[in-house]
């Protein structure tokens, strides 16, 4: 039977790193092109930088949730054997989804926060061109929160699945009943 307990503490984890990501894109880093006071050059002057913190934190609260489901499975290559059923079947289909959707996400939420950090220094010296003011572009924050909740979907389905075919797990040699290799009579 899988841990309820443990459920529940990854539904917290991903519910909070779901609400971080989308209040990270909610608060995108946004610039406006403003001149000095002598008219000289143009400049990039930008606004709150704390959708960084919210996607670094989203990234963590997220990593922590699939720690937690991985070793609790135990990385689902150690320990018994899983017994062959349906459950194990689809416990290594999710396995693979869950990691997939995890790095999907956590490749979102770190880049949307290197680039949400990044500031450009661009100054226009005496040129018609305005600078570029680079921002994290509309969207990168909203898709890690997207598989988030993908993410959160599957490992919770992952862990089900993984636990039902442990309870039920490959027994050779009998089902354990006896300790040695059980022989038959020789006719």
């Amino acid at each position: 039977m899988a841990s309820k307990l443990l459920l529940i503490a990854v539904f917290v984890l991903d519910l909070i790193a779901f609400g971080l990501a989308v209040a990270a894109e909610q608060r995108r880093s946004t610039a406006k092109i403003v001149q000095d006071s002598e008219i000289d050059y143009n400049y990039c002057v930008y606004d709150s930088d704390i959708a960084t913190g919210y996607g670094v934190g989203a990234f963590l609260f997220l990593m922590a949730s699939q720690a937690l489901i991985i070793v609790a499975s135990r990385c689902f290559c150690c320990g018994k054997a899983l017994n062959p059923s349906g459950s194990r079947a689809w416990a290594v289909i999710l396995f693979i989804v869950c990691w997939l959707f995890f790095l999907i996400a956590e490749i979102c939420l770190l880049a949307g926060s290197a680039q949400n950090a990044y500031h450009t220094k661009y100054r226009t010296v005496f040129s018609e061109l305005p600078p570029s003011c680079e921002t994290v572009r509309k969207g990168v924050f909203g898709a890690g929160a997207a598989f988030i909740f993908l993410t959160a979907i599957v490992n919770k389905l992952y862990y089900i699945s993984y636990s039902n075919a442990r309870e039920n797990s490959f027994q050779p040699y009998g089902g354990g009943r006896e300790a040695g290799v059980g022989m038959g009579a020789y006719k």
